[in-house]
């Protein structure tokens, strides 16, 4: 999810946990008040995609470990500790670190539980693992998923001293995650249904949540070093003719077709041409480009070609191809001869992170 949802979530989860007015006070401590109460869900629900400083040192090292520790359900108590800690120091002591601490862990899980939907992957059980675990039901930006949230904070506002528009709003989430869950099921079928028709032996299923619309889904079979590769759209029953004079979103949109008309394309991840395999391969291999290979989970040659570098041979990962825009995150390995050594570049894309 994107930063500002995951902020308005954690203030949402913030708003319905929160606890009514005690009658019993502590002498050194008081209730912690609904707005700070809020306030702190809604930092702490940020507070994971500070990772983004990575970015600083380069931009494989963020791809690599964004959505790492700071993702972790293990190194979680750590983080709400420190958050809590913070909190208390910004209040100068009012109020005791462990009124935050609740709210710190809800904003923090609820980070966790939306990036958890997504197609990234998170590294719950860093620092002891770094394997990554997904459950791709929703795009990073999602409208609906926003909707939702706003609508239940706005209607919290109106109505301060009720829970009840926030806990609707979190139900309403729930539903909505089910209702994504189903399209994914029916994306997993589509998919079936290729590679039995293709009679694909050993194969690995993907399924991805796609831009403007919960309708729209990024299918890829892997299939020994070939992709088998469609945009689909579970929402529309026929196609729409598409206009190359039409705004980008509209072409972006008319790119993912109807189930009975998926067009199913392949992508070998090191090229089609025979004479040239065997260089691709050692350009992927070479040690130079580990810490692409780590970060890329379907890479595929984009293309070979001469620069002012050398020969170059540059990848891509089908994850951040969308239509009608270049892919996201190039890179490449480069050398001047057949006796150089190779050396990694970083191709520019659209976007400040990329």
């Amino acid at each position: 999810m994107d930063p500002i949802t995951h902020a308005l979530n954690g203030a949402l989860l913030a708003r319905a946990a929160a606890a009514p007015p005690s009658s019993q006070r502590h002498p050194e401590q008081t209730d912690l008040p609904l707005r700070l109460q809020v306030t702190a869900g809604f930092i702490a629900a940020a507070f994971p995609d500070v990772d983004l400083v990575l970015r600083l040192i380069d931009t494989l090292t963020y791809l690599n470990w964004h959505q790492g520790p700071t993702h972790s359900l293990i190194l979680l108590p750590l983080w709400a500790w420190l958050l809590a800690w913070l909190f208390s120091g910004f209040s100068r002591g009012r109020y005791a670190w462990k009124l935050f601490y609740r709210p710190a862990c809800l904003g923090l899980a609820i980070h966790i539980a939306g990036d958890l939907i997504t197609s990234y992957g998170l590294m719950l059980f860093a620092p002891f693992s770094t394997e990554r675990f997904s459950l791709p039901l929703a795009f990073v930006i999602d409208p609906w998923f926003s909707l939702i949230i706003i609508t239940g904070l706005a209607l919290s506002w109106r109505y301060p001293q009720q829970r009840t528009p926030s806990i609707v709003a979190l139900v309403g989430l729930c539903g909505y995650g089910i209702f994504l869950w189903t399209l994914h099921q029916q994306a997993v079928k589509i998919a079936i249904q290729h590679a039995d028709i293709q009679a694909m032996p050993h194969i690995q299923i993907n399924v991805l949540p796609q831009p403007l619309s919960p309708f729209h889904w990024k299918i890829i079979i892997r299939h020994d070093d070939s992709y088998h590769l469609a945009l689909v759209n579970l929402g529309q029953p026929t196609n729409q003719q598409q206009d190359p004079t039409a705004w980008l979103l509209s072409r972006m949109a008319a790119a993912y077709r109807p189930v009975t008309e998926n067009d199913w394309q392949i992508h070998p991840q090191f090229g089609d041409d025979s004479t040239t395999t065997a260089l691709v391969r050692e350009a992927w291999l070479h040690p130079a480009f580990e810490s692409f290979r780590a970060f890329a989970v379907f890479p595929v040659l984009e293309r070979i070609d001469t620069s002012e570098q050398g020969l170059c041979v540059w990848f891509y990962d089908l994850r951040f191809k969308f239509p009608e825009l270049p892919p996201s995150f190039r890179y490449g390995v480069c050398r001047q001869n057949d006796h150089s050594d190779w050396i990694m570049f970083r191709q520019r894309g659209l976007f400040f992170i990329d």
